[in-house]
């Protein structure tokens, strides 16, 4: 056995141990509360979602009830931050709770998870969790280190490779490590046969792992890839069955589409939401929705027609807030107070500790995340005050190296180790409109040993 997977194999046994010791009567400690009903967790991913893209956000043309109720039930976070500003590395920090700094992989090269990887899904499997991904993987490809079924998860159907997963009508998926053939006919990653659309794929995998696991705990990782654009189709990257209930508006046919995309994830995530119902899970069940990173410029769409972004400055790609801002909604009925809205600042690396948390598993070592537990719960329900972070770092090494940091108010932007820090005051500013970098000299050395220190090869 290879000594990383030696080592790894060691960490699984002690989180393992630990879950174990947690489930033992006599077991709990502060937190009883918290970890004795340890909840089914399902965590629902769009991709390329704006923060200003649903109604609960401020978006006032493009329909989403059912979200927009799942916020009106739960707690709306306003400072909710992405892995990263692109998909594959926004996913690995959400995964293994390291930011980009420290994470694997960090741009959207095919960089797979590796052994020593500890993923969330491992974390809650070994907690006694059956772990199952539909949608849009994107760390690792066929034959990897970093595929689903190596990584936690017991079961998996989707896309790998996030190129692939550009095109609604492929010709096949992966289920577990075997290709799925599908009817459509593909040709450059564009269908010239549409049959089989993936949201839909997706949506009835989803409920049919619900109905088979209603009587287990169960963690659901739905990644879909609405509303994110074709690439390869050009200015008819919007691929949608149909531009309905928009078919009548004036806009351009790409806006059109781009809305039917948001309102189309919507329908899938009301069908989530009904069959945990249906199947009684709704109060033993904690459900997030969020998004992979901030709008995309592609396939046609303009971010700026449906101000994607509501009041913030940049889109995908940017390190600015509105690339890597996003929408986070968490409901759980009689644990999260219903329509609640939080301004607690997190940040997806905080995902595995609060949902080990939440799992009563243990936390692995040299994360860069913190659990967020008091924040969603409450801290006299937690046992104890919510830590906040000293800082958030990202860093982007696609065109041109890209850096942030988030330092209470502070917000700090630079687009290459060679170009100035711009600063912000978020408090005041969360546009990032006027840069008070000349003012905040000693804040900007503090900056740049934060930049350094946050970074390793």
């Amino acid at each position: 056995m290879m000594v990383a997977e030696c080592g790894k194999l060691v960490a699984r046994v002690a989180l393992l141990s630990a879950a174990l010791l947690v489930m033992m009567p006599g077991a709990w400690g502060a937190a009883d509360a918290v970890t004795r009903d340890r909840p089914n967790i399902v965590w629902i991913m769009a991709d390329d979602l704006g923060y200003g893209d649903l109604g609960c956000y401020g978006q006032s043309r493009i329909k989403t009830p059912h979200i927009d109720r799942l916020a009106a039930a739960g707690m709306r976070f306003t400072q909710c931050y992405a892995g990263c500003t692109v998909c594959a590395p926004s996913r690995c920090a959400l995964m293994t709770g390291r930011h980009t700094g420290h994470a694997r992989v960090r741009s959207n090269s095919l960089v797979p998870l590796a052994p020593e990887d500890v993923t969330v899904a491992e974390v809650l499997k070994d907690a006694g969790y059956v772990t199952g991904i539909i949608g849009k993987w994107g760390l690792g490809e066929p034959g990897t280190t970093g595929l689903p079924n190596r990584q936690g998860f017991d079961e998996w159907f989707g896309y790998l490779n996030q190129h692939h997963a550009h095109n609604y009508y492929p010709d096949y998926l992966w289920r577990n490590e075997q290709r799925v053939e599908l009817t459509n006919v593909v040709q450059d990653n564009v269908a010239t046969r549409r049959v089989e659309y993936s949201a839909d794929l997706f949506t009835r995998e989803a409920l049919d792992f619900l109905d088979r696991h209603a009587q287990e705990r169960f963690f659901l990782y739905l990644p879909f890839t609405l509303p994110h654009a074709n690439n390869e189709a050009g200015k008819q990257g919007m691929e949608v069955p149909s531009d309905a209930p928009y078919s009548a508006e004036s806009w351009p046919q790409p806006q059109k589409n781009h809305a039917a995309m948001i309102t189309y994830l919507d329908v899938q995530v009301g069908r989530v939401l009904e069959k945990l119902a249906t199947l009684g899970l709704d109060e033993r069940t904690i459900v997030f929705f969020t998004s992979d990173n901030g709008p995309h410029r592609e396939g046609g769409a303009d971010p700026e027609f449906f101000h994607s972004s509501g009041p913030l400055r940049g889109f995908k790609r940017a390190l600015y807030e509105g690339g890597i801002r996003v929408p986070m909604i968490v409901r759980y009925p009689g644990k999260i107070t219903q329509g609640s809205t939080s301004d607690q600042v997190w940040a997806f690396w905080d995902v595995l500790p609060t949902l080990a948390e939440m799992a009563g598993a243990e936390v692995p070592e040299g994360l860069d995340g913190i659990s967020m537990v008091p924040a969603l719960l409450g801290e006299r329900a937690a046992g104890r005050a919510q830590v906040d972070h000293l800082y958030l770092y990202w860093e982007f090494p696609e065109r041109g190296f890209a850096q942030a940091v988030r330092m209470g108010r502070w917000k700090a932007v630079r687009q290459s180790p060679a170009a100035p820090w711009e600063v912000f005051d978020l408090s005041t500013d969360p546009g990032e409109t006027h840069d008070v970098a000349r003012e905040q000299r000693e804040l900007v050395t503090r900056v740049e040993a934060i930049a350094a220190g946050a970074h390793s090869d």
